[in-house]
């Protein structure tokens, strides 16, 4: 029997696109980006993920092509280790072991058999020098590569400090205020320096290097948002450098255009800034691009350019300047204020995005769905201004409406806002329904929906509560307008209808329970059940010590519970029916999160330096599931997120996974899973596709080789696929072997041949077969007729009882007399047609 499979922590998305310069395939059709300790492939065209290639232990930092094969690629990462791979097929053909840290790579096409690399140098902390690492030839996969030789010292760790000038002559590094150039042929270094005095603009230090492609000139971007170019640094005394400065604030990136006629710049400002000629009067902009830009490529052939944002947003520009594509991944706000909460319509996970926006962002394709603008103000990139942010969001059970609260901290009190969107679906999209204005008096710490009968609407009702001791009711009353000019849902607006408290404490959380019959609020150490319909209090439960951090019902066979988490390290579970303590247990739950399709809950808590999973059924004390230790990272927030399908699970122990899928957001803001499957068997089937497939050209003779082939499977399908079966050649390892291996990474033809010609002969008793049939036909006319008849009548006997007949199989094998005729066609003369 097999082992059964086991859970595993896998990164599923969210990981930044802006670690590491971003490269184009050499014909411009393809962009690979590091994401986290992934290399992605997207294409430009459809904006599609059509690969993700996984292999280092640790952040990709950094991704090259291959100068001397474009269908090659080198990246680079922390975990020490060099990997070339065929982008194309998804390959991995070679891994180079350094053993030190890599923070930048650079393959310079003047270098044949080296790459060069960012370490750390031995021994001194945050020192970091700039390595030649000779990449060996030997043969196999895993290699080492310990030949190092320095090329410069004292660098600084980012990618965008370092570049190679025209033809790989020279290498050129800067870091603070200083710019040091390195001569390769002249084995010379020369060493510059800018003023170190603060202006009003900031001060001089480097931040960013570009070498002309074609030209001795390095342009150089500083932190007061001047670019210079730098020319004649052959000389450390006659140099010169020009200015030019446009941007208010520090230059991110730069890069040259293919020829070095303009260059372009990125920063804060979100801005890409084109130069023509390195002239100030000449420049064009691109603005609004979202976020500050991270980096800036460049493709080879010089039609497109692509920057990657801090947003985890990469955008793709043509070469006139104008806006292409835009590859959206998850945004990565300073705070996730709204928690992780999924669409009952699209399965999205939805969290903050944008400053003021929410963004709805897909899962399985690691890419956001669409951005809705809640605050719909513009926000001010300054530092020190309070803005309105958006804080709480909650759907209601069948995504029709939507609410948000907005908040801008002040001085005195908070600016609050609570807000409710009804789905359009004709828009397909929220649509504003009612704007209330300081719902509450203090910051507003939970919300939520009621969902009870089939009719949502009819049923449905908001429940906010608040920092101001009181949880609110808010339900829909019918509109006063007669016209109705809005629309159905625009006759309906919502209004408080009741107003609770208790003992005038905080209200920290709410819920309902499954069937909606039962609210559950906390105000600070005590939990109070209320009925629904009349809003009486029920009952009360209190646990101390310590306040009530999280609470929630439990579900369908466990619905007569109330589950509830201390900050004080204690997880207490209610019977409703008995209003008695059910269990206790001594836990650190910062996350309690329940399975909307199962009576499962999930506990994470977090203890010294790691956080565990618990997974458990109220009626049950002891955990179904436990996981300790799985994330070195803090868990802020956790999301079951239903299946299109159920999942096979092969262990009783994994049941709550079959329906649900749990996900996990870091503190660092990257999404987590617990997964049985391998990263190739969790990819779309949309992300499995070829990528040669797309690249073929649609023209007139590929539009009449499909019409052939589909005019060819039609006559298949007509004449019963009535083929051949005996094709050995066809099932043989070695001609799939030459069929399915990329050509680039085969081995040599004289190889190849005597292994493809042995696999195309026939073996000995087929042979001997044939000489039989030879031998038979020798024999008299008459005989054979004969047996030929009775062998029909035998096999058309056979025919009408096979039961493989009714699945559209029809045996292949032919009769003695369709062999005779076949062995009369082969001989006979068809040298006539010659002639013609």
């Amino acid at each position: 029997m097999a082992a059964p499979a086991t859970l595993r922590v896998v990164r599923c998305g969210g990981s930044t696109l802006h670690g590491a310069r971003a490269v184009f395939s050499v014909d411009a059709k393809y962009l690979l980006c590091a994401s986290g300790d992934f290399v992605k492939m997207y294409s430009v065209a459809t904006e599609r993920t059509l690969r993700v290639m996984g292999g280092h232990a640790d952040l990709v930092t950094g991704i090259q092509l291959n100068p001397h094969n474009y269908m090659q690629l080198y990246s680079a990462s922390l975990d020490g280790s060099i990997k070339l791979w065929d982008f194309m097929d998804g390959i991995l053909i070679k891994t180079f072991t350094v053993g030190s840290k890599l923070l930048a790579l650079y393959a310079p096409d003047s270098f044949e058999d080296s790459v060069f690399v960012v370490i750390p140098k031995s021994g001194e902390r945050d020192t970091f020098q700039l390595v030649s690492v000779k990449l060996t030839k030997a043969v196999g996969q895993d290699l080492e590569a310990k030949e190092l030789s320095v090329t410069l010292d004292d660098v600084d760790a980012s990618p965008k400090c370092i570049a190679f000038g025209r033809e790989g002559e020279y290498v050129a590094s800067v870091k603070e205020i200083n710019l040091q150039v390195y001569f390769f042929k002249q084995k010379q270094l020369n060493r510059f320096s800018v003023s170190a005095a603060k202006t009003k603009s900031g001060n001089n230090h480097f931040m960013c290097i570009a070498c002309h492609p074609t030209e001795d000139c390095i342009a150089t971007g500083h932190a007061d948002g001047k670019i210079r170019l730098w020319r004649n640094f052959h000389h450390k005394k006659e140099y010169t450098f020009s200015t030019l400065h446009w941007h208010h604030d520090t230059v991110m990136d730069l890069a040259f255009s293919l020829q070095g006629t303009s260059l372009l710049s990125g920063g804060v400002e979100s801005v890409i800034v084109l130069w023509r000629n390195e002239s100030e009067r000449q420049r064009d902009f691109l603005p609004r691009l979202g976020s500050a830009i991270e980096y800036i490529s460049v493709s080879p052939d010089g039609t497109l350019c692509c920057t990657l944002h801090t947003d985890n947003r990469i955008t793709i520009i043509n070469s006139n300047l104008r806006f292409s594509r835009s590859i959206q991944g998850l945004i990565k706000s300073t705070n996730v204020k709204t928690g992780l909460v999924v669409d009952p319509r699209t399965k999205a996970l939805v969290l903050n995005g944008e400053p003021g926006h929410l963004q709805f962002y897909c899962l399985q394709s690691d890419q956001q769905l669409f951005s809705l603008d809640i605050v719909q103000r513009q926000y001010i990139h300054q530092s020190g201004l309070n803005q309105t942010d958006l804080v709480k969001v909650a759907f209601s059970a069948q995504g029709e409406w939507l609410a948000t609260v907005e908040e801008r901290e002040e001085v005195t009190d908070p600016e609050l806002q609570l807000k409710l969107w009804f789905y359009d679906e004709e828009t397909q999209s929220f649509k504003l329904n009612t704007r209330i204005s300081m719902p509450h008096e203090d910051h507003i710490t939970d919300m939520c929906f009621r969902y009870m009968d089939e009719v949502e609407d009819e049923s449905l009702i908001l429940v906010t509560t608040g920092s101001d001791c009181v949880f609110k009711v808010w339900a829909m009353v019918e509109d006063t307008d007669p016209e109705g000019k809005y629309g159905q849902k625009q006759s309906v607006s919502w209004s408080c209808d009741f107003v609770g408290s208790y003992h005038n404490y905080q209200a920290t959380n709410c819920c309902f329970s499954e069937d909606g019959s039962l609210l559950a609020v906390s105000f600070e150490e005590t939990v109070t059940v209320w009925d629904s319909l009349t809003w009486d209090l029920k009952c009360t439960f209190c646990y101390s010590p310590g306040k009530i951090r999280n609470i929630c019902f439990g579900r369908l066979t466990c619905s007569k519970y109330l589950i509830g988490a201390t900050d004080h390290g204690f997880l207490c579970c209610w019977n409703l029916l008995s209003c008695a303590l059910e269990w206790s247990a001594y836990l650190n739950v910062i996350v309690l999160q329940p399975d909307p399709l199962s009576e499962h809950i999930a506990a994470i808590s977090w203890l010294s330096k790691d956080s565990s999973l618990f997974v458990f059924k109220p009626n049950e004390p002891r955990p179904i599931y436990i996981q300790r230790n799985f994330c070195k990272e803090k868990i802020q927030l956790a999301a079951f997120v239903p299946r299109e399908e159920p999942e096979t699970v092969g262990s009783a122990k994994y049941l709550w996974l079959r329906r649900s899928q749990l996900f996990f957001l870091t503190a660092t803001q990257e999404l987590i899973t617990l997964s049985m499957k391998s990263l190739e068997e969790r990819l779309t089937p949309s992300s499995k596709q070829l990528a040669v497939e797309e690249s073929l050209p649609v023209t007139p003779f590929s539009l009449l080789l499909g019409k052939h082939r589909r005019h060819q499977s039609q006559e298949d399908i007509d004449l019963g696929k009535l083929v051949v079966c005996n094709k050995p050649e066809q099932d043989s390892p070695a001609v799939k072997e030459l069929l399915h291996t990329p050509a680039h990474v085969l081995p040599s033809a004289s190889f190849l041949c005597p292994v493809f010609i042995n696999s195309l002969l026939i073996s000995k008793e087929n042979t001997s077969a044939e000489e039989v049939a030879d031998e038979v036909e020798m024999e008299s006319e008459k005989t054979e007729d004969d047996s030929d008849e009775e062998r029909d009548v035998t096999e058309m006997e056979q025919e009408d009882t096979n039961p493989m007949e009714l699945l559209g199989e029809i045996t292949c094998k032919l009769s003695k007399s369709q062999e005779k005729e076949l062995r009369k066609l082969r001989k006979m003369d068809y040298s006539w047609i010659s002639a013609f």
